[in-house]
C-alpha cells in the first residue's frame, strides 16, 4: 500500500518564535479514508498546506502522487461571475465534463446548473460542484479542508454518504456526526503529540477518555509516592543529623563516645535519605508528561435575563419575499422562555432572512410575527470574517468588560499571544470565537446565532453544548450540526421554499 511519509518535520511562520510542529514523524496510507482532528490554530490548515509544498519547511514529505487543496482558489475574487462550465475550464483545463456531471449526479446535483452563473448558485451548491470536481481527477490524494460550513444539514448528509464511497484524503472538518459518517483513519493534532490511529471520532474519542482516565489515576499515585517519599527522606536526614551530633557527647559511665561507630550509623541513615531522594526522582520523571495531551475543557458560565412574559417570538403563517421572490412561506413556530430552537431548511430557504426580520431587518414578509416588547438580544451573525482591528478595542465598542473578555476567550483555548494582533490577521475560527465571547458576555433574554459554529473546533462545541445545557437560555438559531442539536435537545422547525 503506498504512503505519504513524513520524517522529522518542522516549521514555523516567518516572523514567529514558535514552532507549529516540531520533529513530527508520521505516516499516511494514501487509500485512506482519514479526519484531521485538533483545535482551533493548531495547525490543521498549515499541515494540508505544507503536504500540497506551498510552504517551506525542514524535514521531508514524500510520496508516490500530488496533494491536491480543496477548497479551490477561485479566480476573480471570490464571487466570480463566469458560468459554472466557464469556472470549471479555469479551475483544471485538462477537466473530463463526463466524469465531473457522474459525480455530481452522486452529489444530487442537477446538470443544468452547468450553464448557470456560478454566482447564483447557493453556498452548498458551489461546495458540491466543487467536490465533483475535485474527484473527478486520478491518481491524486486530497486534502479537505473543512467543506461542511456551507453545506445544510441534508447537504452535509449527501457529502458523507458520498465521501464513505470514495478513499484517498484527507479530511478536516470539525462536525462529529460528519467525520464518524466518512472516515476510516483519524490523524488527531494533540497539545504535545500528533495521534494516528483506526477508527472514527467518536472512536478515538473514546479511546483518549479511556487513557485520560490512566494518565490522571497515575498522576495522582505518583503524587501520592512522591509525598511520602519526600517525608521518608526528611525522616532519614534529620535521624542522621541527629545521630552524627552524638559524636561530640558527653562520656557515658565514664566512656567516650564510639565515634566511628556512630559515624557508620549516621552514613546508613543518610545513605537511605539520598536512595529515597533517587526514588522520589525517577517518580517526578515519570510523572512528567503525563498530562501534558490531556485535553480539558474550562466550564463557560452565562446570566440570560428572564423576561416577564412566556413568549418572546411567535410567528404564525410567515413568508418572506424579496420583491416577486418568495424565499419561505407558511413558518409557524413559537419561542418561549427557556427554550432552544432551531430553524431547520435547506441553503437559501430563508432562515436567515427570519432571524434578521426578528432582529429588526426592513424585509418584505406576510403573515404574523410577534417579538415582545422591550427584548433584550444578543445576535451573532454568520459572516463575522470582517472583525477587525484591536480586541481591547472592540471590546469597548460592545461595552464588554475587557479582562472578562479575555478570560472567557482563554477558557475556548485562545491563544494567549493572539490578544496583541489585530483582528484581521485572526482565523476565522478566532474571529467566530471572539463574537461567541461576545454574545455570551451580553445578558439577554434571548439569544440569536446564526450558523455560530461554522470553523469552530470540536472540543469548544462541546463547551457550548454543555453551557446550553446548563443554563438553558432562551435561543433561536440555525445550525447545520447534527450531534449539536441533539446534544442541547433543540426543537426545530422545518423551513419550507415556496415550490
Amino acid at each position: 500500500m503506498a504512503q505519504i511519509k513524513v520524517n522529522d518535520l518542522t516549521f514555523c511562520y516567518e516572523g514567529s518564535y514558535d514552532n507549529i510542529f516540531e520533529h513530527v514523524n508520521l505516516q499516511i496510507d494514501t487509500d485512506w479514508r482519514c479526519g484531521l482532528i485538533g483545535r482551533n490554530g493548531k495547525g490543521k490548515t498549515t499541515f494540508l498546506r505544507l503536504l500540497t509544498g506551498a510552504c517551506e519547511y525542514s524535514g521531508t514529505i514524500t510520496g508516490p502522487m500530488e496533494c491536491v487543496y480543496f477548497p479551490y482558489s477561485l479566480p476573480g475574487g471570490a464571487c466570480p461571475s463566469p458560468t459554472v462550465l466557464e469556472l470549471l475550464e479555469k479551475l483544471n483545463p485538462e477537466y473530463e465534463l463526463w466524469k465531473v456531471c457522474r459525480e455530481m449526479e452522486m452529489l444530487s446535483v442537477d446538470p443544468e446548473v452547468l450553464n448557470r452563473s456560478f454566482c447564483t448558485l447557493s453556498g452548498g451548491e458551489q461546495t458540491k460542484i466543487l467536490l465533483a470536481l475535485l474527484f473527478s481527477g486520478e491518481n491524486r490524494f486530497l486534502l479537505i479542508d473543512e467543506p461542511t460550513n456551507h453545506l445544510d444539514m441534508e447537504g452535509r448528509e449527501k457529502a458523507a454518504e458520498y465521501l464513505r464511497k470514495k478513499k484517498g484524503f484527507l479530511l478536516v472538518s470539525h462536525d462529529k456526526w460528519f467525520l464518524d459518517q466518512c472516515v476510516d483513519h483519524v490523524l488527531v493534532l494533540e497539545r504535545q503529540t500528533i495521534t494516528v490511529m483506526q477508527g472514527n471520532f467518536t472512536s478515538w474519542q473514546e479511546q483518549k477518555a479511556r487513557r485520560d482516565a490512566h494518565a490522571l489515576a497515575e498522576n495522582e499515585r505518583l503524587q501520592k509516592d512522591i509525598s511520602h517519599l519526600q517525608e521518608a527522606a526528611r525522616q532519614a536526614e534529620g535521624w542522621s543529623n541527629a545521630v552524627e551530633k552524638t559524636k561530640l557527647g558527653t562520656r557515658t559511665g565514664g566512656l567516650r563516645p564510639d565515634r566511628g561507630f556512630i559515624g557508620h550509623k549516621a552514613a546508613k541513615m543518610m545513605k537511605r535519605s539520598k536512595n529515597t531522594q533517587h526514588r522520589m526522582e525517577k517518580a517526578a520523571r515519570e510523572k512528567e508528561g503525563l498530562l501534558n495531551n490531556l485535553e480539558t475543557t474550562e466550564e463557560l458560565k452565562l446570566f440570560p435575563l428572564t423576561y416577564h412574559k412566556e413568549c418572546l417570538v411567535k410567528a404564525r403563517d410567515l413568508s418572506v419575499r424579496y420583491g416577486e421572490r418568495i424565499v419561505c412561506r407558511d413558518i409557524s413556530f413559537e419561542l418561549k422562555n427557556g427554550m432552544q430552537l432551531a430553524l431547520k431548511g435547506e441553503n437559501g430557504c430563508g432562515k436567515s432572512s427570519i432571524l434578521k426580520k426578528i432582529l429588526g431587518a426592513d424585509i418584505e414578509s406576510s403573515g404574523e410575527l410577534f417579538t415582545a416588547s422591550g427584548l433584550v438580544i444578543s445576535y451573532v451573525p454568520q459572516d463575522v470574517s470582517m472583525l477587525s482591528g484591536r480586541l481591547l478595542d472592540y471590546a469597548g465598542e460592545q461595552k464588554l468588560t475587557e479582562h472578562l473578555l479575555l478570560a472567557l476567550l482563554r477558557k475556548l483555548d485562545f491563544p494567549r499571544m493572539q490578544f496583541e494582533k489585530d483582528m484581521s490577521c485572526y482565523s476565522e475560527g478566532q474571529k467566530k470565537k471572539v463574537a461567541l465571547a461576545a454574545s455570551l458576555l451580553t445578558k439577554a433574554h434571548l439569544y440569536i446565532w446564526d450558523e455560530p459554529l461554522n470553523y469552530i473546533d470540536i472540543f469548544s462545541r462541546m463547551q457550548l453544548a454543555q453551557l446550553i445545557r446548563t443554563y438553558r437560555p432562551a435561543m433561536l438559531l440555525v445550525e447545520h450540526d447534527k450531534s449539536f442539536l441533539e446534544e442541547i435537545g433543540a426543537k426545530q422547525v422545518e423551513i419550507s421554499r415556496k415550490k
